[in-house]
């Protein structure tokens, strides 16, 4: 049988693969572990929510209501105590997990299709089409978006569609923007003009030679906008023009309780606190990615 094992000395010398050289990148890297592990853990609870909520999040007993958490002398009956129509608050704010991470992934995904294609085609064409699209983004940019959102939402009606579609046609500027600068830098390398110069096709560019050397920092701006979408979801259901009641909201949540802040504080801060881990988590997962995966950090 040959002998499989690699010489120490070798190894040393060739260096390690590149697989190896990840690996070290992504387990190194604290921040994006610990955002990427919180994430994942709220995306689970979100996805087992029917099997993980000890209640049904919709059920009133007014029997029950204001019930505190455990940790403030309440029972395990209700680990998180109940609001003020008795509905158990462990089960909604399970179920608000999926609320957020919905909003937050799909607006992100609309907004970032839009506004990746506006600046690469900006910063790859240049002349009249970067000249349309960074028009486009000063007129979005002049538009502010909490107000428009919340216009948006009064004229159409507060729903859950009708916030995703809004906040992912309200949130393109900033990928357009990065973009536009990234493609413009990558647009002078070397290996974009060997390509145009071996006769290689427009789309075959931007496909292979482009996106992939501006990957990194889309994926920051993914991270900052799914967060930014989910803060904007929380502040319409918080005035009342995002997410409709009974739907299990964490902005509808602290709406709902800050009546009674003062003398049942948990009620704001438990849905409170909760959005602020997943908003830091998901901006920590980024800050990782885009380190892990920059062009000067992979040799």
């Amino acid at each position: 049988m040959a002998n499989t094992t690699v010489d120490p000395l070798l190894e040393d010398i060739t260096g390690p693969t590149p697989g190896q050289m990840l690996r070290r990148r992504v387990f190194g890297h604290q921040g994006l572990i610990i955002g990427a592990v919180v994430v994942a853990v709220l995306l689970v609870i979100a996805l087992l929510a029917p099997v993980l909520a000890p209640h049904d999040p919709y059920v009133q007993n007014l029997a029950m209501r204001m019930k505190p958490p455990v940790f403030l002398g309440g029972t395990w009956e209700h680990p998180l105590g109940t609001d003020h129509l008795g509905r158990d608050y462990l089960s909604r704010l399970i179920y608000g997990a999926r609320v957020s991470l919905l909003i937050g992934v799909v607006a992100a995904t609309i907004s970032g299709a839009i506004g990746t294609a506006m600046g690469v085609a900006a910063g790859y064409f240049g002349g009249r089409v970067d000249a349309v699209v960074t028009f486009l983004v000063n007129v979005r940019l002049a538009m502010p978006v909490v107000l428009v959102a919340l216009a948006v939402v009064a004229i159409l009606g507060g729903s859950l569609t009708v916030v995703i579609v809004v906040l992912g046609l309200l949130l393109w500027d900033r990928f357009a923007v990065v973009m536009r600068a990234s493609t413009r830098q990558v647009r002078r390398r070397e290996y974009v003009a060997a390509a145009q110069a071996i006769g290689a096709s427009t789309p075959r560019i931007l496909l292979t030679e482009i996106m992939p050397n501006v990957l990194n920092n889309l994926i920051v701006v993914v991270t900052l906008e799914m967060a930014h979408a989910i803060l904007l979801e929380a502040t319409l259901s918080f005035l009342g023009l995002g997410v409709q009641p009974p739907t299990p909201s964490w902005g509808l949540m602290v709406s709902e309780g800050k009546n009674m802040m003062l003398f049942e504080p948990w009620l704001v801060l438990i849905p409170g606190a909760v959005l602020f881990v997943l908003v830091l988590a998901i901006n920590l997962m980024g800050d990782g990615l885009r380190d892990v995966t920059a062009p000067e950090n992979r040799s």
